[in-house]
C-alpha cells in the first residue's frame, strides 16, 4: 500500500473513532424518549438502561483492565477487549495511539491547526528529549499503588481524562454558554429571533442537557484539559510522548512489533523532512536507530520522504526491536511514589474509619475499601446521572478518593427507581442493580436528619409539608404529626411538624433537595446508615 493511502487510513480511522467517542458520549445520559416520559420510567417497572455501548473505550483501554486487575484481584467485563489491543500492539505496535485513541487524536488536531514550530524549529522539537521518560515513571506509579490497594490510574488515563473532562467541564460549560444567548433571544422583542431561540433549544438540549448542570470542581477539570491541549504548541502531542501511561504501556509492548521501520541510508539526503513530521519523536531519521516505543504509527514520516529513504514492512525477526527507554531514574522515582501514595492516602482514615458524613457514596457502590481499588474517576456515572446529583469528591474521601462520585443533594437527588449509575460504571466500583432489588432491599445510601432551628414548622415561622409530599418511600419514610407552636407574634399556630423514620429512610436526597429553606436545607442528608458499610450502620 502507498504511503499516502496508508495517512488516509489512518486519518479516516482517528477521525471515525473520535465521532464515536464524542457520540457515546453524548448517549450518556437518560434517553429522550424516558425523559419525555419520565413518570413512567421511574415507576419502577422497567429498569433503566441504555442502548448504546457507552463503556466501549474503557473496555479497549488495557490499562483500565490491569490497573482494576492488580487492586481489586477481578477481572472486569470486557476486558478481552483490552488484551485485543495488546496483541495488536505485539503485531503493529502503538497502532492504537496512531489509529484509534481518540484522545491522541485531539492532540493530533492542536498539534496540527496553526502549529507554533516550523522549519528547523519543528526538526528540533519532534526529536527525542529526556522528558519523554516521564510517562514511564507515571506508569510504574499507578501500577505500584494499584499492586497496594490504591487505584487512581483513571487521574491520567487518557479516555478516562478525556471523558473526565468533556463530560464533566466542557460538555456543561458550552451547554451553560448557549442557554445564556437562547435565553437573551428569548426575551428579545423580535418575533423571529425569539422562534430560533425555541426552535434552536430543541435540537441542542438533548445534547447538552435540558436544564443547567454543575459539577463540583469542574472548573478545576476544564483548566487541566485546557493546560495539557496547550502543552503541544511546545511539542506536537506532547501529552502522548511525555505523559500518558498507556502510551507508555503499549510502548513495553511494541518492542515486540512486528512491523518495521526500514530505512535505506543511501538514499537519504539530509533533508529532515521525516523528523519535522514525525509525530512521536521516535528518530525516523536513516542514521538514527528507530524508536519503536516511541512511534506512534502515523506514517508521516514514510509518506513526507520523497527519496523514499522510509518503508514500512512486516518481517518476522527473532529479535525485538530497541528496549523502551525508560531510565533508572524513573524506575525507582515511580516505584518510590507509587509505594507512598497507598500509605499516605490512609494517613487520614478515612478508608478504614468512619467516613465523613458527606460521602454519600451513589447506590451499589462496594464498602469503601473496595470501592477505591476500582473507581477509575471517570466520570460516566456522573454523566448518565439524570438530576446531577452526583459529582466528584474533593476532599470528603481523603486523597485517596479524589475525584470520586459522591452526591450532593442540594444539586440533585438519587431518584427512587434509578440504577443508571450502576449499569454503566465500567470496572464494577457501583455494581449494577434492578431498580426492585434497590427498593425491596433496600439499598439505602444514607439517612435524613432534621435541623428543628431551620424547619418552618418547628422553628414557628410557617406551615410546610414539602418534605413529606416528596418522600418516595412506602411507607413514607417522613410523617406528620399535628401540633402547635408558638410564632414569632406570640401567637398559637397550627402546623404539622415533620418527623423522620430511620427504618424507612434510604437517604435518597429528594427531601434535602426540594426543602424550600435554601441555601443550608433544614432537612439533610448524611452517609450514616449506608448499606454498603457495617460501621457506618445506626443501631436502633
Amino acid at each position: 500500500m502507498k504511503a499516502r493511502h496508508l495517512v488516509w487510513l489512518r486519518r479516516i480511522s482517528q477521525g471515525f473513532f473520535l465521532l464515536l467517542f464524542v457520540y457515546l458520549l453524548v448517549e450518556s445520559r437518560l434517553p429522550q424518549d424516558v425523559y419525555l416520559d419520565y413518570s413512567a420510567a421511574v415507576s419502577g417497572e422497567v429498569d433503566l438502561r441504555l442502548d448504546r455501548p457507552v463503556t466501549f473505550f474503557f473496555k479497549l483501554d488495557p490499562l483500565v483492565g490491569i490497573s482494576s486487575l492488580l487492586s481489586g484481584h477481578r477481572f472486569i467485563p470486557g476486558m478481552l477487549w483490552g488484551v485485543g489491543v495488546l496483541l495488536l500492539t505485539l503485531l503493529l505496535g502503538r497502532v492504537f495511539c496512531g489509529f484509534i485513541c481518540p484522545f491522541g487524536t485531539l492532540h493530533h488536531m492542536v498539534s496540527w491547526i496553526r502549529p507554533s514550530l516550523k522549519g528547523n524549529r519543528r526538526v528540533q522539537a519532534n526529536r527525542k528529549t529526556p522528558g519523554q521518560r516521564i510517562k514511564y515513571f507515571v506508569l510504574i506509579l499507578l501500577l505500584a499503588g494499584a499492586v497496594l490497594g490504591l487505584n487512581v490510574s483513571g487521574w491520567m488515563d487518557p479516555i478516562a481524562f478525556l471523558f473526565r473532562s468533556l463530560a464533566l467541564a466542557v460538555v456543561p460549560g458550552i451547554g451553560t454558554g448557549l442557554r445564556a444567548v437562547f435565553d437573551a433571544m428569548a426575551g428579545s422583542d423580535i418575533k423571529l429571533i425569539k422562534q430560533l431561540s425555541y426552535g434552536a433549544e430543541v435540537f441542542v438540549a438533548p445534547v447538552f442537557g435540558y436544564s443547567v448542570k454543575a459539577f463540583q470542581t469542574g472548573w478545576v477539570i476544564g483548566l487541566l484539559f485546557l493546560v495539557v491541549l496547550f502543552l503541544n504548541r511546545i511539542r506536537p502531542r506532547f501529552w502522548c510522548r511525555t505523559l500518558c501511561p498507556l502510551g507508555a504501556l503499549l510502548g513495553v509492548f511494541s518492542r515486540f512489533s512486528l512491523l518495521k521501520l526500514e530505512k535505506y541510508q543511501d538514499r537519504c539526503t539530509r533533508c529532515n523532512a521525516c523528523e519535522g513530521q514525525c509525530q512521536g519523536a521516535a528518530a525516523p531519521k536513516p542514521g538514527n536507530r528507530w524508536e519503536t516505543a516511541e512511534c506512534l504509527v502515523c506514517f508521516n514520516c514514510f509518506a513526507v520522504c520523497p527519496e523514499d529513504a522510509l518503508d514500512f514492512k512486516v518481517r518476522l525477526s527473532p529479535a525485538g526491536g530497541k528496549a523502551p527507554d525508560i531510565g533508572r531514574r524513573a524506575v525507582l522515582s515511580g516505584l518510590l511514589v507509587g509505594i507512598s501514595l497507598p500509605f499516605l492516602g490512609r494517613l487520614d482514615g478515612k478508608i478504614h474509619t468512619v467516613a465523613d458524613p458527606r460521602l454519600i457514596r451513589p447506590p451499589g457502590s462496594l464498602p469503601e475499601s473496595e470501592f477505591l481499588t476500582l473507581c477509575q474517576r471517570c466520570g460516566l456515572c456522573m454523566r448518565v446521572c439524570p438530576t446531577n446529583v452526583i459529582n466528584p469528591t474533593l476532599g470528603e474521601a481523603g486523597m485517596a478518593g479524589f475525584w470520586t462520585p459522591r452526591l450532593i443533594m442540594t444539586h440533585g437527588y438519587c431518584e427512587y427507581t434509578c440504577t443508571l449509575c450502576g449499569s454503566v460504571c465500567p470496572t464494577g466500583a457501583i455494581r449494577e442493580m434492578t431498580a426492585k432489588e434497590k427498593i425491596q432491599t433496600p439499598v439505602k445510601i444514607g439517612s435524613a436528619y432534621l435541623d428543628r432551628g431551620r424547619c418552618l414548622p418547628w422553628s414557628g415561622n410557617a406551615p410546610c409539608i414539602v418534605c413529606e409530599e416528596h418522600c418516595p418511600t412506602s411507607p413514607k419514610a417522613i410523617y406528620l404529626v399535628d401540633d402547635t407552636v408558638r410564632g414569632s407574634d406570640g401567637r398559637s399556630m397550627q402546623v404539622r411538624l415533620p418527623y423522620i423514620d430511620l427504618k424507612r429512610c434510604v437517604g435518597c436526597g429528594i427531601c434535602e433537595n426540594k426543602c424550600p429553606v435554601r441555601g443550608l436545607p433544614a432537612i439533610r442528608t448524611i452517609a450514616a446508615g449506608e448499606s454498603r458499610s457495617v460501621k457506618n450502620q445506626i443501631l436502633l
